[in-house]
């Protein structure tokens, strides 16, 4: 499980540094082209260089989810646009925010809303953020392969489906307001200062490693290297 929070204030190389210092491995941001709070390519370069790898969400107001399919294509399209733009890599993942206590009968409109979303992001996973039974309701629909739930209008309950929960609001932590949230796996972060690494490539640097050991490298050494290729391709160390 990673440390990580959400914030609308953008960081600097200062405050990123301070928040990688503490222990925080991700810090959720917002993908949106036009504002205050969006994340900039500048802002990731920042990030990413401090350390800490970036999960992008999208919301533009709370309740724009209830466009429904067509407010979806259009959100999904300047997502995808705004990501490339600022250096996101294919393959991570764009949540789209659902911000407020959806009711069942608003629920298939949430879902065609996601659903539009993912169809206008091929080159990205797409997840959603929002309470238990939004979560739990577009995951059983299989209309995104991500999740993110808060604890808000959740009534103690968490999804076995969440890759990411948000279990606290308004904390203020190195000078900035943020919310805090736990990663559990696969939940599509990315930086800008490396390619992920897959099992295969970390699994080859490992028999490299296993040689320089039979050359007379240090055994401590040497399973202390294999480890951090290990966890860097989400492998258990040993």
């Amino acid at each position: 499980m990673a440390k990580g929070f959400d914030c609308a204030t953008p960081l600097t190389a200062e405050t990123a540094a301070s928040f990688a210092a503490d222990g925080y491995s991700f810090v959720c941001r917002y993908l949106v082209p036009t504002g205050w709070k969006r994340l900039t390519a500048e802002e990731a370069a920042v990030i990413s260089e401090a350390g800490l790898n970036i999960v992008s969400v999208f919301e533009t107001t709370a309740n724009r989810p209830l466009g429904g399919r067509s407010a979806g294509l259009a959100d999904g399209a300047t997502a995808a646009q705004t990501a490339y733009s600022i250096g996101q890599p294919p393959g991570s993942t764009i949540y789209f925010a659902v911000d407020f206590d959806a009711t069942s009968e608003q629920m298939q409109t949430v879902i065609d809303y996601i659903r539009a979303a993912s169809e206008a992001t091929p080159d990205f996973n797409t997840g959603v953020y929002g309470s238990y039974s939004v979560v739990e309701a577009v995951s059983a629909s299989g209309a995104c392969s991500r999740f993110w739930q808060t604890y808000a209008w959740s009534s103690g309950k968490l999804s076995d489906a969440a890759h990411l929960y948000q279990y606290r609001n308004n904390v203020q932590v190195n000078g900035i307001t943020v919310d805090l949230d736990e990663s559990y796996g696969n939940e599509g972060w990315w930086n800008l200062m490396a390619e992920p690494l897959t099992v295969e490539d970390a699994n080859q640097l490992i028999e490299i490693l296993k040689g320089l050991y039979n050359a007379g490298i240090g055994q401590d050494e040497a399973h202390r290297l294999a480890n951090a290729l290990r966890r860097a391709s989400g492998q258990p160390e040993e």
